[in-house]
């Protein structure tokens, strides 16, 4: 028998969706065990950059990385505000079609949530804000995780749960027992649903505000969003 955890590191990049979708519903699970989460940081730009382009952190705006400059901030501040301010942003892109990867709105959906627009200009002054999403990003790279959503237990750490229609309740629990039962099996490596014709439209269907308000291209290997910006990026 595996004891249940209390505390659970969640690693993200705002863009993707599927790290939103497995947001709901650990956040589910918070409400009704009490759970920790330690939101941490995850760049699919970087983890799939093309040879010859920019790093994120070089370029003056790059989408995800920039948006998650903006959590370090607001992490020193505190765990809850970057909580607030990732369901806010995931939510304005995943379901209504927003896109907080540009400044402007950016700043405007932290009016939203009560906090200063400002930090936004703060974010991409403060140059030492790459190095914590760097931080945060390598743990992930070091562990063999090539995406988000990825949970740390301790120095446990599984990717996933991937879902498109997160539980709520009883049944977020039961999820919740199911991921954390693969703790007793540390040589348990993957178990995975192959993905049927009607499955795929399921997904498009979930992720259409996302893909009608994203600015590059994306192509998605396996469940890993691979991220292209447009323009100029070498």
């Amino acid at each position: 028998m595996h004891t249940e955890p209390n505390e659970v590191d969640f690693h993200f990049d705002v863009m993707c969706p599927w790290a939103y979708q497995t947001s709901k519903w650990i956040r589910n699970v918070r409400e009704q065990n009490g759970l920790t989460i330690n939101w941490k940081f995850f760049s699919l730009e970087e983890v799939n950059l093309k040879e010859g382009k920019k790093h994120p952190w070089e370029r003056d705006w790059s989408y995800g990385w920039s948006m998650m400059r903006i959590g370090a901030i607001l992490r020193r501040q505190s765990m809850d505000d970057l909580d607030k301010w990732y369901e806010r942003s995931g939510r304005a892109l995943h379901e209504e079609g927003k896109r907080p990867h540009e400044p402007n709105v950016a700043k405007e959906l932290l009016e939203d949530i009560g906090m200063d627009p400002l930090i936004v200009d703060q974010s991409l002054e403060d140059k030492t804000t790459h190095d914590e999403i760097k931080q945060d990003h390598q743990r992930v790279i070091d562990a063999g995780g090539y995406g988000v959503p990825t949970l740390f237990f301790e120095d446990h750490a599984l990717y996933g749960p991937v879902l498109i229609d997160p539980p709520e309740g009883d049944a977020a629990m039961r999820l919740w027992d199911s991921v954390t039962s693969w703790l007793e099996f540390p040589f348990l490596y993957e178990m995975q649903k192959p993905k049927t014709k009607q499955d795929e439209q399921r997904v498009y269907e979930t992720f259409r505000p996302y893909l009608e308000a994203r600015d590059w291209v994306s192509i998605n290997r396996g469940e890993v969003i691979e991220f292209d910006e447009k323009g100029d990026n070498s």
